[in-house]
């Protein structure tokens, strides 16, 4: 307890301090973030990923995302990119589900090469590969990866599609990065996910480590299991498996009955205070999403650090919002990027003020749909 409360004083300070571009300082933030994975990669020479070099591209593409804020278009250096909505699984609560879409075409191989091909020329950073299943599409992921060598692409995936040969292919890939998703220790990844998928997440992890790769786990982060999950054991249980990025992604009511399951002001204070800590202390990145919101005085939906692309092409602010005016099977990156939507999301700050929901834009979401009318 008293190094929470300690934690807890550090965070206070950091809150007075107020931020001038929200924007500089998320650059900033990935740019550390990458130099602690060039840290953890010294270390151990051996990990597949070309960290300086990804870095290095980071710096470069930030100056030139400044160069294009400068002439009125706004390029964010994160792009979500759910390329299916597919899965093996059918998980509790999952944020796909919840979307409740009315089922459309995938977008085709071609426009998605595509879309990573203009954002890669529009400067984004980073491109995460995310679905449903997104390895239910393995062959155009490692198209694209390869096509874009200086683009890092963080893949989140439930892991149990990655068998010996796409194993290798990721190996052979260095710029792609599995983020496998657990629930906790064993109980509460099997009572989410199925009896048995924590100990087949390990010997996935094991194929993971023989190979060298860099990879990590993902955890849905509640009300419930808060304590467990940021506890020393559990964070000493992943590292044993060779995982060197732990992404704490909050907890989003997709589904209603269970926003008892929202991470309590309280909680959000410690998750954003106890991750710099855990960076210093193990050997491995530690990442909040949607992070400390207050320190960018909002949400980084809309453009404002990241934009989501639906499966079927639709530019949207977030995963968790599913509304869009443009679709990228038609219109190009660079046009779609002025959207209507994204800036007016954007010009309402009280908008993206975080709520008690959980999610800003999903509890605006009457909001939002005004904004869908003619």
């Amino acid at each position: 307890m008293a190094i929470h409360k300690t934690i807890m004083k550090i965070s206070d300070k950091q809150k007075e301090q107020s931020v001038p571009d929200p924007r500089r300082l998320f650059d900033t933030t990935i740019s550390e973030t990458l130099s602690q994975a060039v840290r953890i990669i010294s270390a151990n020479p051996a990990l597949v990923i070309p960290g300086s070099i990804i870095l290095q591209h980071q710096r470069k593409a930030a100056l030139d995302r400044k160069k294009y804020e400068c002439e009125g278009l706004l390029i964010p250096p994160v792009m979500i990119v759910s390329i299916t909505m597919r899965c093996n699984l059918a998980c509790a609560g999952c944020y796909m589900h919840g979307r409740e879409e009315q089922p459309k075409a995938e977008m085709s191989p071609a426009i998605l090469a595509s879309v990573v091909d203009q954002a890669a020329e529009l400067s984004v950073s980073i491109i995460v590969i995310a679905g449903g299943e997104p390895l239910v599409r393995q062959e155009e992921i490692l198209q694209v990866a390869k096509a874009h060598p200086r683009i890092l692409f963080p893949l989140f995936t439930n892991g149990l599609l990655i068998d010996e040969t796409i194993a290798d292919a990721i190996a052979a890939c260095r710029n792609i990065v599995p983020v496998i998703s657990f629930e906790g220790f064993r109980n509460d990844t099997d009572n989410r996910r199925g009896s048995g998928v924590y100990d087949r997440l390990l010997s996935v992890c094991d194929r993971l480590k023989a190979r060298n790769i860099f990879f990590g786990c993902s955890v849905t982060t509640t009300r419930k299991n808060f304590d467990k999950v940021t506890s020393e054991t559990f964070i000493r249980e992943m590292i044993g498996t060779a995982a060197r990025v732990f992404t704490f992604v909050e907890y989003v009511p997709m589904q209603s009955g269970t926003e008892n399951l929202v991470l309590t002001p309280e909680q959000k204070t410690m998750l954003n205070a106890v991750l710099p800590v855990f960076n210093k202390k193990f050997p491995a990145l530690f990442i909040g999403f949607p992070g400390d919101e207050d320190a960018y005085g909002g949400c980084l939906a809309a453009g404002r650090g990241f934009v989501h692309v639906s499966p079927s092409g639709d530019l949207e602010p977030c995963p968790a919002a599913p509304y869009s005016d443009v679709n990228l099977s038609h219109v190009p990156l660079k046009e779609a990027l002025h959207s209507r939507l994204l800036a007016l999301i954007r010009d309402e700050q009280g908008l993206l003020t975080e709520t008690s929901g959980g999610c800003a834009l999903r509890a605006n979401r009457a909001w939002l749909k005004t904004l869908m009318k003619p």
